[in-house]
């Protein structure tokens, strides 16, 4: 059940020398395609590495965690701001069925299309976007046993942690341009000891109210 993944959910960062196989990397990468999006644009891209020298890349670009060199498999979440893009989007909801005049008016709706308004907000509705997206890829990952860790403190656009162009050579080895952000990285591995899920979370009352902030939820 999907509560029982949510609630065994836990970061795993050491692994042991038992391989994820494709067909389970591609089982968990499907379950992130699944997820919602705003008018269904989809603006994410994944791109699977085991290459040991790009794991090491990627492990100095997010501040040397040990957990993307020794992953048995990465999954970069990339953030993809080109599928705003008119023709990419249009192609979208016309599969979806939508008529011509309905997709003119999203394309040219500051509500409803971001890049109406700039690329800053673009960069953050995309961003918005794929988080759901990393979300149901961890839960598909605890459904199947493998452990996994978001590693979001990455040298790129967001983090503007850059420093000696490490963010730049990411991109290149990715093969992604200017319109394509890593946003994160999903390591996924076994577990190498099992240990128990502990979660610390806030009480229900701190982050819940009822009809306006402070009012509590009865």
């Amino acid at each position: 059940m999907v509560l029982n993944a949510i609630a065994n959910r836990k970061s795993v960062r050491v692994y042991s020398n038992k391989v994820v196989d494709d067909f389970t990397v591609k089982s968990i990468i499907e379950a992130g395609i699944m997820a919602p999006s705003w008018v269904n644009v989809q603006p994410w891209h994944f791109i699977v590495v085991r290459d040991d020298a790009k794991k090491e890349l990627l492990s100095q670009a997010s501040g040397g965690q040990q957990q993307v060199k020794n992953a048995s498999a990465l999954i970069c979440c990339v953030a993809d701001m080109t599928a705003w893009e008119d023709e990419k989007f249009s192609k979208v909801m016309e599969k979806q069925g939508r008529n011509e005049a309905v997709r003119n008016y999203i394309l040219n709706s500051e509500m409803l299309n971001p890049s109406r308004l700039g690329a800053v907000e673009t960069l953050l509705r995309t961003v918005e976007q794929i988080t759901y997206a990393i979300g149901y890829m961890t839960l598909r990952a605890e459904e199947l046993g493998v452990g996994c860790c978001i590693v979001g403190a990455v040298a790129n656009e967001l983090t503007q942690a850059q420093g000696s162009d490490i963010g730049s050579s990411v991109k290149e080895i990715l093969g992604l341009n200017d319109k394509q952000v890593l946003h994160s990285i999903l390591t996924l591995g076994y577990e190498d000891e099992k240990k128990p899920t502990v979660k610390s979370r806030k009480d229900f009352d701190e982050v819940v109210s009822y009809e306006v902030l402070g009012q509590r939820f009865q």
